[in-house]
Parts: structure tokens; sequence; C-alpha cells
């Protein structure tokens, strides 16, 4: 089966979606930036009202099981893994 490549917008987009659920919010009002640390691996910083929120790799992977489900209707428990690409920036490569 064909592997299917999340865009780093689409990701940015799960991700606004994610924290807009948890506080309740509309997914507009959320900034988000994506990071790569060699040390730390993946990252994001969520704005929310000029306040910053950290999220670590594993609430990217829970941001992108949601976007898989409700706005793609795939599994949601499919291998997911974040990358770094040299041209694409950070995009996620589904299995």
């Amino acid at each position: 089966m064909e592997k299917l490549i999340i865009p780093e917008q689409d990701i940015i987009n799960a991700i606004c979606v994610y924290i807009s659920r948890k506080k309740q919010i509309k997914p507009e009002e959320v900034e988000v930036e994506l990071m790569y640390d060699d040390d730390y691996g993946f990252s994001a910083e969520a704005y929310v009202d000029g306040r910053k929120q950290v999220l670590i790799t594993a609430n990217i992977i829970e941001a992108l099981r949601l976007w898989l489900e409700e706005y793609l209707n795939r599994d949601p428990y499919a291998g997911i893994k974040l990358v770094l690409d040299d041209e694409e920036g950070i995009i996620a490569e589904i299995n």
C-alpha cells in the first residue's frame, strides 16, 4: 500500500484543531510553529491569546490521529512517522 504524505500545512492545521478542542476555542484562534532539534526531535509551539504551549512529538502524533480519522477518513492508528524533508519541511508519512 502506498504511503500517505501529510504536508507541513496540514500538520499545522491538525494541531490547530487539536488545541482548539482542548481549549474549546475556534481553530482559527490558534497559531502554530513546527520545530525540529537534533537533540529533542520534533516539537511545536502553539499560541492562544499570546500564551505559548509547547507540544512534544507524542502530542503532534495525537493531533495527526484526530486529523486522519475526522478529516481524511483514514485509520487513526496507522503508523505515523514525522520526517524532516529538505524541500517540504516537516511532513508526516502514514503507512
